[in-house]
């Protein structure tokens, strides 16, 4: 829970300072971690869906899975990234995983207790700090927004972008995903850049 008046908006990273992030933490043997934060760039899923993923989803020859969202009971259909799927393979090996219907993000406090929600919030801030990470406002909603701004920046079509990312974000307008991404604010604040003196 928040303080009154308390600024409690999520910031995003910028795609390389998050994917750098996910393999440093690969590299210093925070695999878990490191496929969290991945998993939350490139699939776009609020953390308690996040939670939910399993060995097998992520390993589907497919490389797509479905998942019902916790918060909106919709159906959601989601495309493994071919260059993320070797990410997830060598978390995989790196853990040695014997059990593919296994939780992917168990914490070490019991047999299937996925982490919790607070949990991840107390790291993030500590991987802020760590790894001297250039965001404000860093919590498990930062992953999805990052998600959210890379494809919007990427695409050379700014309102396909914006529509397809109220779809897969439920919004129920593209005005609404605007505000989400903090374009809304950033176009109003590019109104004092037209002045001259």
């Amino acid at each position: 829970m928040s303080l009154k008046n308390s600024y409690t908006t999520s910031d995003y990273l910028q795609w390389d300072s998050a994917t750098n992030l996910v393999r440093k933490l690969y590299r210093d043997k925070n695999y878990r971690i490191s496929l969290l934060i991945g998993c939350g760039i490139f699939f776009g899923l609020r953390v308690s869906d996040l939670l939910k993923l399993t060995w097998e989803m992520l390993l589907d020859n497919d490389a797509r899975f479905v998942i019902i969202e916790k918060k909106t009971g919709k159906r959601r259909e989601v495309r493994i990234n071919k260059e993320f799927q070797k990410h997830i393979k060598d978390c995989y090996a790196a853990l040695d995983i014997q059990n593919l219907n296994e939780l992917c993000f168990l914490s070490g406090k019991g047999r299937n207790k996925v982490y919790s929600i607070q949990w991840v919030n107390i790291v993030l801030k500590e991987l802020k700090d760590k790894y001297n990470l250039k965001i404000d406002h860093f919590s498990t909603h930062s992953l999805r927004k990052t998600f959210g701004r890379r494809v919007f920046e990427a695409s050379e079509n700014a309102e396909l972008a914006l529509v397809k990312l109220m779809e897969l974000f439920n919004h129920s307008s593209v005005s609404i995903t605007k505000r989400y991404l903090g374009l809304r604010q950033e176009e109003i604040l590019q109104t004092y850049d037209c002045l001259s003196f």
